[in-house]
């Protein structure tokens, strides 16, 4: 069962590679199975979740179910829309389009939308807040491209879901899932300490020489010009903070310096907004990628049934995904799940 890959965990992102891709599927078959666990579930998302119809495709959505006891952070205005009976426990300083957040206990089993905050560091602290009112794991129902929920900060595990609506091609599909799972969870950098990596006060580049001395930039050159330096031959390492695009890198490998054994490290995999053809040039050129905080994904979800209308082989689909990354694959439109 899933719950045996996310039991232990304080926190759980659920993040997708596109709409429909199972999410809410997804959060359902958690609250499902943890229902006889000893513990409180908290609940919340960062964009709207739980209603019939998409506000943003017009597809048909599963609702949301939850059970006596759990907690729920939601906007104030979707408290029309959930019939659990409910007790408000707490009340948040964020807002959002549809009103400020609330925390509430459910009092009955019934249905719940929701609408939580957006900002990464408002779900770390409403994931504190759960945890003062007994919560035992806190899970994050994601939104379309916001890979910044896995971070490690903000959740300590992340279900990534994919599916037939990402691509008509199932060798897309896969491939790109499989990317995003590697960027995900790569090894842990060996160049920067702890305090070095986490200081929100450092500059966006830093450069590491053979000899442990740190560089920094001048002002106004790129670290493609930086890497070129003669002085800056025996580099060993860069640290990137905040994001490392194809815009960063695009110079770097066009720019002929001699990268190989270099070390590029971001915060983590969420920090990493690059395609396969720069990883693989960066590997062809000999050098490495790496994080700080390596992603814990707990398990991969795949969805055969496309919102257009399509559907792919579910068997095959998952096979196929199995294959190609190291996590455990499950179906989420069979209720066993299909999970090794």
């Amino acid at each position: 069962m899933l719950k045996e890959h996310i039991l232990g965990f304080r926190s759980l992102s659920i993040i997708g590679m596109c709409k429909n891709a199972g999410k809410t599927t997804v959060l359902n078959r958690i609250i499902r199975e943890l229902r006889d666990e000893p513990m409180t579930l908290a609940l919340t998302s960062i964009g709207r979740d739980g209603e019939a119809v998409d506000v943003v495709t017009g597809t048909a959505k599963p609702g949301i179910y939850v059970y006596e006891g759990s907690l729920v952070a939601t906007a104030r205005d979707m408290l029309r829309f959930c019939d659990a009976t409910r007790e408000i426990v707490g009340t948040t300083p964020y807002s959002t389009p549809l009103g400020d957040v609330v925390i509430f206990r459910a009092r009955g089993d019934g249905g719940v939308q929701l609408a939580g905050p957006s900002m990464t560091a408002q779900l770390i602290e409403l994931t504190n807040a759960f945890e003062t009112l007994g919560a035992d794991m806190t899970v994050i129902d994601g939104a379309l491209s916001r890979k910044s929920l896995c971070a490690p900060a903000v959740s300590e595990a992340t279900v990534l879901c994919t599916g037939a609506s990402y691509s008509r091609s199932i060798d897309t599909l896969v491939g790109d899932t499989a990317f995003a799972a590697k960027l995900l969870t790569l090894p842990r950098q060996t160049l920067w300490s702890g305090a070095e990596a986490g200081d929100p006060q450092a500059p966006k580049v830093r450069l590491r020489r053979k000899d442990g001395t740190v560089l920094i930039p001048p002002e106004g050159k790129s670290l493609a010009q930086a890497l070129r330096a003669p002085e800056n031959r025996d580099v060993a390492g860069v640290f990137i903070s905040g994001a490392l695009t194809e815009a960063t890198l695009r110079p770097v490998l066009q720019g002929g310096a001699d990268i190989a054994g270099v070390e590029f490290a971001a915060l983590d995999g969420s920090r990493l907004l690059i395609g396969r053809d720069a990883y693989d040039k960066l590997a062809l050129r000999g050098a490495k990628l790496a994080v700080a905080r390596p992603v814990r994904v707990a398990a991969v979800a795949v969805n055969p049934v496309s919102a257009c209308g399509f559907d792919m082989d579910p068997a095959e689909l998952l096979a196929r995904m199995r294959e190609a990354v190291d996590v455990p694959v499950l179906d989420v439109m069979n209720e066993d799940g299909g999970l090794l």
